[in-house]
């Protein structure tokens, strides 16, 4: 009898590269959109004493602001967009989905929680901080549950390659910088100038990956289907995506 090879079998990504929605697009499309949009009208109503550069998004939201609602209705139409994704994207598995959820509700909360026009509010803090955590953490999520090991002849199969956005040096290199530009904005706004660009930029970044990662997920399953069954190992089943769907 043959030796069954050691590590993860050719299961290992099995079910987990489903075909992702039209509508996922659309939702992870229109969260970058809505927050730029958001920014800017809601900026440009502000008048002149704002600085796009100097002051934060979250005074557009804040009860200062001249039409809070501009803003405030972005962010909650961006946290939908969010978990809209999160509930689409199952080839991030659920961690990942997960945190990308909490990362949704978090930043609709944030309506919730405006931030007084003098001073600081806690509340408002602790939010924000989940929510930028949760939307900066969620690509790690997949890349720190895949094995470390995958045989040769399944890495090759689709059975053994996750769609790149999930690959684990792509998906740690990504939350790493996620953070990085989260700790860019706490510098900023513990003694800069720019706090509003770093948390534009950190923003902008987070909204950007959901994207990615759904047109990344959309591929490989294309790929999936459209690859003709590999040949059955000399000690097992075939790994192909015939053998894959019976089991998705």
């Amino acid at each position: 009898m043959a030796k069954a090879p050691c590590g993860p079998g050719p299961a290992v990504y099995r079910g987990r590269v489903r075909a992702v929605p039209s509508w996922a697009v659309v939702t992870a499309a229109a969260a970058p959109a809505l927050l730029v949009a958001g920014w800017t009208v809601a900026g440009a109503r502000q008048g002149p004493g704002y600085d796009p550069v100097r002051d934060t998004i979250s005074e557009l939201a804040g009860e200062g602001a001249t039409d809070p609602w501009l803003m405030g209705g972005a962010l909650v139409l961006l946290g939908c967009c969010y978990a809209a994704t999160a509930a689409a994207l199952h080839a991030a598995g659920l961690p990942s989905r997960f945190l990308l959820a909490v990362g949704g509700v978090a930043t609709v909360a944030l309506v919730a929680f405006p931030r007084p026009q003098v001073g600081g509010s806690p509340a408002h803090g602790v939010v924000a901080t989940v929510a930028v955590l949760a939307l900066s953490l969620w690509p790690a999520g997949t890349a720190l549950r895949l094995p470390r090991r995958v045989p040769r002849e399944v890495a090759a199969s689709p059975a053994g390659t996750p769609p790149w956005a999930f690959r684990r040096p792509v998906a740690l290199a990504v939350t790493a910088a996620l953070l990085a530009l989260f700790g860019w904005s706490v510098a900023e706004v513990t003694g800069g100038s720019r706090t509003g660009l770093a948390e534009r930029v950190a923003a902008l970044a987070v909204t950007l990956w959901p994207l990615a990662a759904v047109l990344s997920a959309r591929r490989a399953h294309r790929h999936w289907t459209a690859r003709p069954s590999d040949p059955p190992r000399p000690d097992g089943p075939p790994i192909g995506p015939g053998r894959l769907g019976a089991g998705a």
